[in-house]
């Protein structure tokens, strides 16, 4: 096992790192590796690069970046890349490769020419998967809380003196609290519920991460200390216990479990269209076999659309038929849909007449591809993901599944 990039700290507690399995690849593996129509034959990582950007420079698929690429035999890092790297693109075997083409051993500090006079040194810090700063907040903090731990979890009642909020080293009087069993907690403020568009039923609460706090006194009410906020504490704020699991290091991108299928729920920071680098939420998750890594396709379409040429909403007229004919009112595609009494009753004198309405037709619209998704953290019934390229706007409800490779 090798780690093919080992990615920078952020806000000094987050590494994100890709971990991928170099060796003898299988056949149908190596078979199934697609270039990218453009891949370059040499490519200069530059700032600000991730690997999955450059594993999409040269793959189709860019989870498959760890078949294609051929570590050095340099000492320190071999599988890292660093900005001023050159990369090349080989053939080992009649396969295709990407190797290191650089002059100086891997780890060292690399000097980039940018002028025949002027020098400048590079950061030590490989280049990362993914921003790490997207998704940052999200990996330690709580952001779905389930529907009955919200409802049964202790609350904010009031503040030790006359505020109305309350910030760091503030008391704040939760209720109730009885045990000294956890003294560590995270204030929640409860926000839109999330549901499953297909079933209508709550799969949880989007909750925004508030403040920590630390339990002075046990009772009702019991006495918290915020010890670190993010917005004020207001009352009614949800109190759960402090999530004490690491933060997740690793990341190896690979296709979600086949059978996949889910929607778009949610996606944070209030944008209406969703585009790269956003996070959505989607109704799948732990018990649907999604874990941290899963890549997802995302599509548009599938809906049912009005027809509005058959229903005569556009054009309706274009063969300019006479009154004096059927097809004037009604059109080539009415049908007969029953037999009506007259509305003044059935004792009126009138018969039985026909029932004739136009064939409101409708259509599906055609499912296209609109970007990728890669989920990172999961909950029991959603999952969070990160949107790793967009080839349009999406929108919440637009569906996913799988990659086909």
């Amino acid at each position: 096992m090798r780690v093919l990039s080992l990615c920078s700290a952020s806000r000094g507690f987050i590494l994100l790192a890709l971990v991928g399995l170099i060796g003898v690849l299988p056949t149908s593996a190596v078979d199934a590796l697609e270039l990218a129509e453009d891949a370059p034959e040499i490519y200069e990582v530059r700032p600000g690069d991730t690997l999955w950007s450059i594993a999409g420079r040269y793959l189709r698929d860019p989870w498959l970046w760890p078949e294609i690429w051929q570590a050095n035999d340099d000492p320190g890092n071999p599988d890292r890349i660093y900005p001023g790297d050159r990369l090349r693109l080989v053939r080992v075997d009649g396969q295709p490769r990407v190797v290191r083409d650089t002059d100086g051993p891997t780890g060292e500090m690399r000097v980039v020419r940018l002028s025949p006079r002027v020098r400048v040194s590079a950061l030590e810090a490989p280049v990362p998967m993914i921003p790490v700063s997207s998704i940052a907040p999200f990996l330690t903090q709580p952001w779905v809380a389930d529907s009955d731990e919200i409802k049964r979890a202790p609350y904010v009642v009031g503040f030790a003196d006359d505020r109305t909020v309350a910030g760091p080293s503030d008391d704040v009087l939760v209720r109730r609290i009885d045990t000294t069993g956890v003294i560590e907690f995270e204030i929640l403020r409860p926000g839109d519920a999330l549901r499953d568009p297909e079933s209508n039923r709550i799969l949880g609460y989007e909750a925004t991460f508030v403040a920590n706090a630390v339990l002075e006194r046990v009772g009702d009410p019991a006495i918290l200390r915020v010890t670190r906020s993010e917005r004020e504490v207001a009352i009614g704020d949800r109190v759960i216990p402090a999530s004490l699991e690491a933060p997740l290091e690793n990341f190896l991108p690979h296709p979600a479990p086949a059978g996949t299928r889910g929607q778009i729920l949610s996606v944070m920071n209030g944008v209406s269209q969703i585009g790269q680098y956003d996070i959505v939420i989607i109704n799948r998750g732990t018990r649907d076999r999604l874990g941290p890594g899963q890549v997802l396709e995302v599509f548009r379409g599938g809906e049912e659309v009005r027809d509005k040429v058959r229903d005569g909403g556009v054009n309706w007229n274009w063969r300019r038929e006479s009154p004096l004919t059927g097809e004037f009112w009604l059109g080539n595609d009415y049908a007969v849909k029953g037999w009506s009494e007259s509305p003044t009753g059935s004792s009126a004198p009138i018969p039985l007449h026909a029932d004739i309405r136009r064939d409101r037709g409708t259509y599906i619209r055609p499912l296209q591809r609109a970007g990728l998704l890669m989920v990172f953290r999961s909950f029991d019934r959603v999952s969070f993901a990160l949107v790793l390229n967009a080839d349009r706007a999406m929108t919440v409800g637009d569906r996913i599944a799988p990659p086909a490779s």
